[in-house]
């Protein structure tokens, strides 16, 4: 087995030391994820609800372009500036992950950047 790195065609930053996502294996690690543009990673603010929705989906990007889908994520860590965001933070979490969502943490953690959160993901690529 070796590592390979997931791009995003068009989306790759080389000013910054980080894959947006590896795998090894079936297995794939995808780096802690905030509300931005893929393609421009311009930062896209907004509500707690709709940063947490733009995260997912870019996650979900990520694992398509990776050969997997958010049904097969193991494990999610939520990253949170303000804890008391939780409620409305897992209101959409739970959209994406309606049935056997993954094992998750959650903490209150200040962020590099104004983002309301980051999510970070471990999922597995289904036997073809």
């Amino acid at each position: 087995m070796k590592k390979e790195v997931i791009t995003i065609p068009g989306a790759e930053n080389p000013s910054s030391p980080l894959s947006l996502a590896v795998s090894y294996g079936s297995l794939i690690f995808v780096s802690g994820t905030v509300s931005v543009d893929l393609l421009t990673r311009k930062p896209l603010p907004g509500t707690i609800e709709e940063e947490t929705e733009r995260v997912l989906k870019n996650i979900e990007t990520i694992l398509e372009q990776a050969g997997s889908s958010l049904s097969c994520v193991l494990k999610s860590q939520v990253f949170l500036p303000d804890i008391g965001d939780f409620q409305r933070m897992n209101a959409v979490y739970r959209r994406f992950f309606p049935d056997q969502p993954p094992a998750r943490s959650t903490v209150g953690i200040r962020l590099a950047g104004d983002f309301k959160v980051e999510i970070e993901v471990v999922a597995f690529k289904p036997e073809a």
